[in-house]
């Protein structure tokens, strides 16, 4: 039976995440009703690298799926596309080996987190970036986010009900990109992530960037492994899953580590 990996780009807005729930659309819902017209099966299972959560989005989350029919790759792209409602499609498409599974073989992954940091408010842009109308000081910001960096216990930094065992995770890179008055971008990479960390440094840097902590606040706030001390959580639309990174196999995992994806940003 051949397995398909499928790479998928999304806009979340009308979503309540990746994970079918019964309280509205969800994208894998979506993904296995349009598989399921393309494929003439009854039922078709999409695993998926991450999780994300309602409103936000992704431009490389990647999804597995077993069937029996074989068909030319092109079927998932343009065919499956032409089914798929506008604000989700297939990028790329290829047969990958029957054990790979897309959460347990990623060796990391990176988010980007968009704020629009005009004046005024923008029609354009209020799904898709976190509107803030004060400058923020991006050069304080880019030097405080240097403190992340690194394998740290990042519990200051998990949502109130990650199911995680631990919050130790690494992080490869923190970028802070754009200008004051303008449009600012959070890149962060790492190799796994806990539920809401990347929205919770997003918030904390921008405390930062509004002046009201110094930069050394967000290293204290990293020791102290307290979330109440951490800045609030930004907004989902903000968010986009922008690439899961892969190698030739499952990765080497020390025993006691955490798993890639073990919890998931969103």
């Amino acid at each position: 039976m051949p397995r398909l990996k499928l790479t998928l780009e999304y806009e979340g807005t009308r979503y309540v995440g990746w994970q079918v729930q019964p309280n509205g659309p969800s994208i894998q819902s979506t993904l296995q009703d349009a598989l399921q017209k393309l494929l003439g099966e009854p039922r078709v299972f999409v695993a998926s690298a991450g999780r994300t959560d309602a409103g936000v989005h992704a431009t490389g989350q990647v999804a597995c799926f077993d069937t029996a029919r074989v068909l030319p790759m092109k079927a998932y792209t343009m065919g499956l596309n032409s089914i798929l409602p506008p604000d989700i499609a297939v990028v790329a498409a290829e047969e990958v080996p029957a054990e790979f599974d897309p959460r347990r073989w990623s060796r990391g992954k990176r988010y980007r987190y968009r704020v629009s940091n005009r004046r005024t408010r923008s029609p354009l842009l209020r799904t898709t970036h976190w509107e803030l109308f004060a400058p923020l000081d991006v050069e304080a910001m880019r030097r405080a986010s240097q403190a992340l960096i690194g394998r740290h216990d990042f519990s200051a930094f998990r949502a109130a009900d990650c199911q995680a065992k631990h919050a130790v995770r690494e992080i490869r890179q923190v970028r802070v990109e754009g200008a004051p008055g303008d449009t600012v971008a959070f890149v962060v990479e790492g190799t796994a992530f806990l539920k809401h960390m990347v929205r919770n440094l997003v918030g904390t840097l921008v405390e930062v960037g509004k002046g009201r902590r110094p930069e050394a606040w967000v290293a204290q706030v990293l020791a102290s492994r307290d979330r109440k001390q951490a800045g609030a959580t930004a907004p989902p639309q903000g968010l986009v899953m922008e690439e899961v990174f892969y190698g030739d196999g499952p990765p080497p995992r020390p025993a006691g580590d955490a798993a890639v994806g073990e919890e998931d940003e969103g």
